[in-house]
């Protein structure tokens, strides 16, 4: 992978759409389908694809280096095609920000089908190093690695904490990829821990925000629905054979988000969660993520997920998926309910608790909310 992406970047190799290994044969027939590549590259070698692409469809850019497979919040499968010039403007612009040196290594345990892991090796790349890459991730390994960086996201982030584990060569953890909580954050820096949350998705080649900061060259907007829109040398150049998909998202040098933000007046950029999981609870919008924040104070909450589920009384019933801080002392639903309320509002207030040891995940390690919801619905 590493050596492909870095004939990608440089224009001596093929543009390439990295694919989860562990994808089951329909899914990866639908994806095959969907983007035609004219290879496929696996440890066993080299071979055609079998799918040809259709008439119209063309070929990638000519600076089109990778193309991410993503199904966004919709579910419809789409290729984010990211230039070499885009990845490696925010490989350098993150490189700046942390204050990374020439030969720092990363340590890349995140999937590199996804722009997290992609953005790991691309700053690898850049610092001219090798990276450490590995689907495990524990206290001895940090120690071992020798890597100054890594990218987490909070659940990897939290079970580093829970294991006790301490910094050793690690300079800074990029931490992102899902909301990270406040509580979270303040642990994980008393425990001595560099952290920098950052904010981003495929289309801007990853976190292009840190720590609430647009990175050098990076422009953010919200429009008066708080819809946050951004713009800059780090943008996606279009979705895989997709022009309508393309053209509701971005236009003139600008991409409109999914979620909703802020702007503070000191120019800080504030997530308040995604648009699409806007709960509409007794007539009004609860956003998750704004109570997430607030649950994710409480001493008794180490994560928290709020999702809404159907309900004929309430529309959608706010509900918050906890993972207690201490399992021997869970958290109460009314204390929780009374921050929220004294927070935001009382339609807000989460109106069912379950606690849980870990949340479903996706392959990325965001949490799967669509199977909390699920679950919560079936109350299973």
């Amino acid at each position: 992978m590493l050596s492909a992406l870095a004939d990608a970047l440089d224009g001596s190799g093929p543009a390439i759409l990295p694919l989860d290994p562990s994808l089951p044969a329909p899914a990866l027939e639908a994806a095959l389908r969907a983007f035609t590549p004219s290879a496929i590259e696996t440890i066993e070698g080299t071979s055609p694809s079998g799918y040809p692409a259709a008439p119209q469809a063309g070929q990638v850019g000519a600076d089109v280096a990778v193309v991410i497979a993503t199904s966004g919040s919709t579910g419809v499968p789409k290729g984010v095609q990211l230039t070499a010039s885009a990845l490696t403007a925010s490989a350098a612009a993150s490189l700046r920000r942390i204050g990374a040196q020439p030969g720092d290594r990363w340590l890349c345990c995140l999937p590199t089908f996804h722009i997290s892991g992609i953005g790991v090796l691309v700053r690898s790349l850049l610092s001219g190093s090798d990276p450490v890459i590995t689907g495990q991730l524990s206290p001895d390994l940090i120690a071992a690695s020798g890597c100054v960086h890594v990218s987490l996201v909070p659940t990897q982030m939290r079970r580093l904490l829970e294991a006790g584990c301490r910094p050793g060569p690690v300079k800074t953890v990029l931490l992102g990829g899902a909301a990270t909580s406040a509580g979270l954050v303040a642990d994980a820096r008393e425990a001595g821990w560099r952290i920098v949350t950052t904010y981003g998705m495929s289309e801007t080649c990853g976190g292009c925000v840190y720590d609430g900061v647009p990175l050098d060259g990076v422009s953010v907007a919200t429009d008066t629905d708080g819809r946050i829109s951004i713009g800059g040398p780090v943008l996606f150049s279009g979705y895989r054979l997709r022009p309508d998909l393309t053209k509701a998202v971005l236009r003139d040098g600008w991409f409109r988000t999914a979620d909703l933000g802020e702007l503070r007046d000191d120019g800080q950029l504030v997530v308040r969660g995604r648009a699409d999981d806007v709960i509409n609870s007794g007539g009004e919008k609860v956003v998750p993520g704004e109570v997430e924040a607030v649950l994710g104070t409480s001493e008794y909450v180490a994560d928290v997920v709020v999702v809404g589920v159907p309900d004929p009384e309430w529309g959608e019933l706010v509900t918050a998926f906890v993972i207690p801080a201490d399992a021997a002392r869970p958290p109460d639903l009314g204390r929780l309910r009374a921050n929220v309320r004294e927070a935001l509002s009382a339609r807000a207030a989460p109106r069912k608790l379950v606690v849980v040891p870990e949340f479903p995940l996706l392959a990325s390690g965001k949490p799967d909310r669509a199977a909390l919801r699920a679950l919560a619905a079936g109350d299973g």
